[in-house]
């Protein structure tokens, strides 16, 4: 067993680095607190991971992953326009504001889930748990995703105290929007280059939207402060 866990937690620790689980994390990180984005991970990963070693274990199984990505791309995109449009929750709402929590809770562990369904770790942690002890390999798998993703919460939040809150609401949205087109595609037209074609697309045409909004804003800031000086002297005897 405790071979198993070992094993376990250094493949799927490797296999989460740069994945997009990791930018997911970081993400969440951006908007959420450390624990609530700890918590939801934990959560999805215990389940998905006790999914994929009874998988492998039990059944013997694949599991068809086409209807799984387009479910999570459509998830993403509506975690997208939920992150752009923003909370409008006053500080004193107490009831309100562990409403938003949970919900929060929910989106993060929901996410998780789903993005992991078919995911290359849930495939490595299928093919462990069908040559090893399976209880340890839940266990490894399960804390070898944490602890990678950890790395990328910590990121995160770094990253969301020193941002304008406005450039963090903007870029956790794009970066939703990135995954869900990616998930989506990657359902839709799977083993082409898709995927990859339509997230580059939302990060250019992103980009070209958040330029456009800078010098829109940078033009009316400076007519605003060409103006005033005006005002000024017309109004001076």
């Amino acid at each position: 067993m405790f071979s198993a866990l070992l094993l376990s937690f250094i493949v799927i620790f490797i296999a989460e680095l740069g994945d997009k689980s990791q930018l997911m994390a970081m993400t969440f990180a951006l908007r959420y607190k450390w624990y609530i984005v700890i918590g939801g991970i934990t959560v999805a990963t215990t389940i998905v991971h006790l999914v994929s070693v009874a998988v492998g274990h039990f059944l013997g199984l694949s599991i068809p992953t086409e209807f799984i990505s387009v479910v999570a791309g459509i998830a993403f995109v509506i975690f997208g326009l939920w992150t752009l449009r923003g909370d409008s929750l006053s500080d004193d709402e107490g009831a309100k504001a562990s409403k938003v929590t949970r919900s929060a809770f929910i989106a993060i562990a929901s996410a998780f889930f789903l993005a992991e369904l078919g995911d290359k770790t849930m495939l490595a942690t299928v093919t462990l748990a069908a040559d090893n002890n399976w209880i340890g390999v839940w266990i490894g798998s399960t804390i070898g995703m944490v602890a990678a993703d950890a790395l990328a919460i910590v990121i995160g939040a770094v990253l969301g105290k020193h941002l304008p809150e406005r450039v963090v609401q903007y870029g956790a949205s794009v970066l939703f929007f990135i995954f869900g087109v990616s998930l989506f595609f990657e359902g839709v037209m799977p083993g082409t280059s898709a995927p990859v074609i339509s997230g580059v697309t939302v990060a250019v045409l992103s980009a070209l939207v958040w330029a456009a909004i800078v010098i829109v804003r940078r033009r009316r800031t400076d007519r605003m402060s060409f103006d005033q000086p005006n005002a000024i002297e017309d109004r001076t005897p």
